[in-house]
């Protein structure tokens, strides 16, 4: 029993209304809406066998002189790139325009981001990944933040709300003290107002990683914003996709949840988790409409009056 008499608002592409029980299903995730993602993968020496295309060679020899099958060299994907595919199509889902920058750091001196670009999550199969031309010989962190934050600043000014930039690391990192301080100092801008909420997530990659380094970033609480950084450790290249997409689940509700207020203001229910694809919830008698707040917005979708309710009574089959 769908009623026709209100039509949903965004972000709601359903309603159902029955004795006071609303139900009320989502068309996209509003805890992350106007989020503008990012990836940048660590472009230093160290990850020179992870870019490596491998060869499989199969036929030739004797065996193959004796069957007549040549010998024949089959290029293979390298490691990383299957992982930077399944990320960008995941992340697109989350992403404003489905648009995703995608980056190396820790280039050249160390100091260097090579740019991808602005790639789809459609069509990703045809992307490629080799690695960056000049691998870094240090792992600086401190220029991709600021890559990414002059990136996010020309996407505000373009609906941008919320960013979240995607690290992923398989070595110490050389600038640690500048990365808390340039961290700190964002952390100061969202807290006055001057840039909207970023968050980084920071995927360490094998034994190489110094996890109490990574710590020692992450743990970092800042006044009026808390934490900024969060990181987690793969055994290896072939998990970061999957452990991203949940960091990037867990971070961006932190601070979301949403809480249900009806036409009076008063609070009909309140959502602490990741909100669910359907809100069911009970409103007062005769309530006009609800109201749904995530992340400091509030959106109000209006509700069958009473003489819709009798019309209703023969179009259960809807």
């Amino acid at each position: 029993m769908s009623h026709d008499h209100e039509r949903p608002v965004e972000p709601f592409s359903d309603l159902h209304v029955e004795h006071g029980v609303v139900k009320a299903t989502l068309l996209h995730d509003p805890t992350v809406e106007g989020l503008d993602m990012a990836i940048y993968m660590d472009g230093s020496g160290s990850m020179q066998e992870e870019y490596e295309n491998k060869k499989k060679v199969s036929g030739g020899g004797i065996i193959g002189w004796l069957f007549g099958k040549p010998r024949t060299e089959e290029v293979l994907p390298n490691q990383v790139e299957p992982q930077v595919q399944w990320m960008l199509e995941y992340l697109a889902t989350k992403d404003r325009n489905g648009l995703l920058r995608v980056a190396y750091w820790a280039c050249g001196s160390g100091r260097d981001v090579e740019v991808i670009g602005e790639l789809k999550g459609v069509d990703v199969k045809g992307y490629k990944v080799p690695g960056p031309k000049r691998m870094g010989n240090r792992t600086v962190l401190t220029p991709a933040l600021k890559d990414y934050v002059g990136y996010f600043k020309q996407q505000v000014a373009q609906g941008a709300r919320r960013g979240c930039a995607v690290i992923v690391t398989d070595g110490q990192i050389h600038d640690a003290d500048e990365v808390k301080a340039y961290s700190k100092e964002l952390a100061g801008q969202m807290a006055r107002g001057q840039l909207p909420r970023i968050n980084f997530i920071l995927v360490g990659v094998g034994d190489g990683v110094d996890e109490k380094q990574l710590e020692d970033i992450c743990h970092e609480e800042y006044k009026g914003v808390g934490h900024l950084w969060c990181h987690r450790i793969a055994a290896e290249i072939k998990q970061v996709a999957e452990l991203v997409a949940v960091l990037v689940d867990e971070t961006m509700t932190v601070a979301a949840g949403g809480t249900v207020f009806d036409d009076k203001g008063k609070v009909v229910k309140i959502y602490e988790g990741r909100l669910p694809a359907v809100l069911e919830f009970s409103v007062p008698e005769g309530a006009k409409s609800f109201t749904l707040e995530v992340g400091g917005q509030r959106y109000t979708q209006p509700l069958p009056g009473e003489e819709d309710h009798d019309d209703d009574d023969d179009d259960d089959h809807h």
